[in-house]
Order: C-alpha cells, then sequence, then structure tokens
C-alpha cells in the first residue's frame, strides 16, 4: 500500500501544475493500481497538501514579503485581497455542487472525455492567440500578478470552479482562462500557482474534516508518504513548467489530454482494460 501511495504522490505531484489534470490521473491511476479503500478518496485530495507546499517553498520569498508588508504595503495587500477574490467562488461552487460531482462524474470514462474536451478548448485558445499575435493585438494587459485588478482576479476564481468536474484540470482552467482574459502565459501560470495555495489547504482541510470518521491513525503513513512525494515532484514539475512557459505554449498538453483521454475511451469501449471506478 505504501509503494502505491508513493506511485499515487508521484502522479498528483506531476500532474497538479500541468494543464492535464491531476484528478483525472489519479483517478485513473488508482483504477490501474486498483488502489482502494474509505480513505482512498480523501488521500487523493489530502497529497496535494505537498503539492502546495512546493509552491510555497518554490515562491517563499514572495510570500514572506507579502506577509510582512500586508500591513502597508498596497502591493501586498492587493495580491492578497486578489487570491481571497479568486478563491471565493471555488467555495461556494464547491460546497454547492462538490458532492453530485464525485457522486456522478468522479469515474474514468468522464473523466477521458473531459481529458478530450479539454484538449480541444486549449487547442482553440492557442490558435486564438496566434491570430491576435499575427494581427498585431497579441500583447498582453496582465503581464504581472501585480497589475491584477479585483475583476481580473474574479475570472479567473470563477473558471476555476470549471475544476469541478474531474478531468478538467484546476491549472488547465486557471490559466488557459487568464489567458483569454488578457493574461500573459507568465503572469497567468504565476497566479495559478498562487491560487493553488488558498486551494488546495481548503480542499484538503476539508476533505479530512468532512471524512475523519473514516479515518485512523493506521492510515497516516499512507498519507504521510504520498503527501512527502507529491511535494518533491511538484517541485521539479513548478521549475520545469516555469522554464517552459518562457518560450513555449500549451499545445502539447493539449494533444497529450487529448490522446490519452481517446485511448482510455478506447480500451473501455473494447473492453480491453478494466476502468472501474
Amino acid at each position: 500500500m505504501l509503494l502505491k501511495a508513493a506511485v499515487m504522490g508521484i502522479v498528483e505531484g506531476l500532474t497538479e501544475f500541468l494543464p492535464i489534470s491531476s484528478t483525472g490521473h489519479l483517478i485513473l491511476a488508482a483504477s490501474l493500481l486498483d488502489f482502494r479503500g474509505a480513505s482512498v478518496k480523501v488521500f487523493e485530495v489530502a497529497i496535494q497538501t505537498g503539492a502546495m507546499l512546493a509552491v510555497i517553498w518554490q515562491y517563499r520569498e514572495r510570500l514572506r514579503a507579502t506577509l510582512r508588508g500586508f500591513g502597508s504595503e498596497a502591493t501586498a495587500q492587493r495580491f492578497v485581497r486578489n487570491l481571497l477574490i479568486a478563491f471565493a467562488p471555488a467555495v461556494v461552487f464547491g460546497l454547492a455542487l462538490g458532492s453530485a460531482i464525485k457522486t456522478h462524474l468522479f469515474h474514468p470514462v468522464p473523466v477521458a472525455l473531459a481529458f478530450v474536451v479539454g484538449g480541444f478548448i486549449i487547442l482553440w485558445v492557442e490558435r486564438r492567440q496566434r491570430r491576435l499575435e499575427q494581427s498585431g493585438h497579441g500583447a498582453a494587459r496582465v503581464t504581472s500578478v501585480d497589475d491584477m485588478t479585483a475583476l481580473d482576479a474574479l475570472k479567473v476564481g470563477l473558471v476555476q470552479c470549471l475544476a469541478l468536474v474531474p478531468g478538467t484540470s484546476r491549472s488547465g482552467a486557471t490559466i488557459i482562462g487568464a489567458m483569454v482574459f488578457g493574461f500573459s502565459r507568465q503572469a497567468a501560470t504565476e497566479f495559478s500557482f498562487y491560487l493553488a495555495i488558498p486551494t488546495l489547504i481548503g480542499a484538503g482541510a476539508y476533505s479530512v474534516w468532512k471524512e475523519r470518521g473514516s479515518l485512523s491513525m493506521a492510515d497516516l503513513p499512507m498519507f504521510a508518504v504520498g503527501t512527502v512525494f507529491a511535494f518533491f515532484s511538484a517541485w521539479l514539475c513548478i521549475r520545469w513548467l516555469i522554464r517552459y512557459v518562457s518560450t513555449h505554449d500549451f499545445t502539447a498538453f493539449a494533444w497529450y489530454r487529448i490522446v490519452f483521454g481517446a485511448v482510455v475511451l478506447l480500451t473501455a469501449w473494447a473492453g480491453w482494460v478494466d476502468w472501474r471506478a
């Protein structure tokens, strides 16, 4: 079980901040690994804490400066305000729709469908961006997270809610959505990292609290292993993605989503793989 927990942690860390859906990959990985049990669904959410800690570590200087300057600096206050505004819609929609979504959509085939649909949306956004650049209208309005308005934060927060559907991708929704709203690719990616902090803390804490009756001290080693592996794999992924977006677009991830989702759908339809929930 600990080996499976380690694999799940690596999957979480490598996919949380890429526009390919960590939840979707965890559902598929759990199905392949036969990783089941009353505490597994909580585990899949709780280990996101490891990925969130990787963001805090990577941006520790910025976050420390924000905390120091929050009482007196307008930039720090605006940054915190925008994070809270962007986080709020996920709280509202998550509490309202979370149980229904988990009941009906947390299964491999719906996840694969979301993979494919999300891939085509990314292709459309990237093509739109290229057309704007060719016409001379592709300059980003928001080139830094410090340029954001409260309305910008609300828009990004609303598109993040699309990630309640497993397979959509929280990072994909926020990054691609922000680009549509006029963010540069780098600013959209960076704000997606920051927004992960309250989002993943909130989701993990709520899930553990809600399902606390099904957990025991015997689950602690599994949770610890998954969280540690999620931290290190996420930290490596964040450092790589920061370099990647400076010179590349997200087209490759779109095709990955489409091909991977199509393979899951094909194998499920043909009966080659038993994609059980």
